[in-house]
């Protein structure tokens, strides 16, 4: 037996991977990235989808299909833009829109119960 106490362990480094969320945050975060994309579009859930798909598997599942269907909705918002210059591009980005907005708050509901979401009319870009 030596007198010399034993080492602290290392200091953690920033970039190691952190622990896994508890299942309430996994909710919380899943819920508000499907909010976030009424507003802002793809970027929550982009964010979402690179920051927090390592905490556990119920927020990668939702951050993954928030942002395919994002992604759609954004190719079928340059699609309506587009088609502005003849009329029926303005009925585009209208349901578009009216899309987004529905299909984000019943994603979010789910998402805030704790059940998996798999949005309708979204092309799989992210698994």
């Amino acid at each position: 037996m030596s007198d010399t106490p034993t080492p602290p362990p290392p200091p953690q480094s920033p970039y190691e991977q952190s622990p896994a969320l508890s299942p309430n945050d996994e909710k919380l975060w899943a819920t508000l990235i499907h909010i976030g994309g009424i507003f802002f579009g793809f970027i929550p859930a982009l964010i979402g989808y690179l920051i927090l798909k390592e905490k556990g598997p119920f927020v990668r599942a939702h951050t993954a299909t928030a942002l395919n269907f994002q992604i759609t909705m954004t190719i079928a918002y340059v699609v309506g833009s587009i088609l502005t210059f003849v009329i029926i591009g303005i009925f585009i980005l209208i349901a578009v829109w009216v899309i987004v907005i529905i299909f984000s708050i019943m994603a979010a509901v789910k998402a805030n119960q704790g059940q998996p979401y798999t949005y309708p009319l979204s092309i799989k870009f992210v698994s």
